[in-house]
């Protein structure tokens, strides 16, 4: 694929509705997101920001309007590995017991396909997304080993192995612990250097607020704000906005063809 600038369009939503059999949750938004933007969605229990997400992905239907991801329909971008999706839950679970290195690998197969085996540069990719989340040193042990907050981390490297160009996640941080949340907020920081964009659903932003410089609150289905973390409010409380990132930092080479043998900050970016 050619390389984008950092101002091509990522995300575009115009008069958007989203819901579940035919029923609007998010009704008639529109939202602009460009690409290496790194943006926290916030809003209250119920508010719809989940179910944004959810439209974004092609996992709630789009029951009007325009939606288009990569410069897509959604639904209909050819790559989807160019998308990372980090779904709201807190561990890994399985009847079949996995080692963190064979987790982490189903994250790459969005790029080769189901039926294709990994090669070397993909192995170097799982392995370089494992030490992204810091658990190079866990890469063989069972899944079912580790702490919620690490399997958490898990969840972010499986996503981060297809090298997307979008990372969606949801409530990243809900029910883990302190350090974990700390440990994030340093993996997408050097996400987010690498020009990936990011779209974090959250109903507060804490330890990510270094990372996130814009906000968009959902409430009652409708977008109320858009614009920097710092004056960002909903109606679930008090956000914790920390300093935002510096806009002008450079992106990521999205016409790099693979991941190399690199240092993380090589993570992150599309190809």
């Amino acid at each position: 694929m050619t390389a984008r600038s950092p101002g091509d369009v990522a995300v575009r939503l115009h008069d958007a509705s989203i819901g579940y059999d035919d029923v609007p949750i998010v009704a008639r938004v529109d939202l602009t997101v460009r690409h290496g933007e790194a943006i926290a969605v916030l809003g209250s229990n119920g508010s719809g920001k989940t179910t944004l997400a959810r439209g974004l992905l092609g996992l709630a239907p789009v029951l009007g309007g325009d939606v288009e991801i990569l410069g897509a329909p959604v639904g209909r971008l050819r790559d989807p590995g160019r998308i990372g999706y980090v779904p709201q839950r807190h561990t890994v679970s399985g009847a079949v017991p996995a080692t963190v290195r064979e987790v982490v690998s189903v994250g790459r197969l969005a790029r080769l396909g189901l039926f294709r085996r990994l090669r070397a540069a993909d192995r170097v990719a799982v392995g370089e997304a494992v030490a992204a989340v810091g658990l190079a040193d866990r890469m063989e042990e069972p899944i079912a080993s580790l702490s919620g907050g690490q399997q958490r981390r898990v969840l972010v490297a499986r996503a981060l192995a297809a090298q997307p160009e979008l990372l969606i996640m949801d409530e990243p941080t809900a029910g883990v612990d302190a350090a974990s949340q700390d440990a994030l907020a340093e993996v997408l920081a050097r996400v987010s250097a690498a020009g990936t964009t990011l779209l974090v659903v959250t109903h507060e932003t804490g330890p990510l607020a270094s990372v996130l410089a814009r906000a968009v609150v959902v409430d009652q289905g409708r977008i109320s704000y858009d614009g920097p973390l710092a004056g960002a409010a909903s109606g679930s409380g008090e956000h914790h906005c920390g300093p935002v990132a510096d806009a002008g930092r450079p992106g990521y080479r999205l016409d790099q063809p693979t991941v190399t043998a690199r240092p993380v900050r090589s993570l992150g970016g599309g190809r």
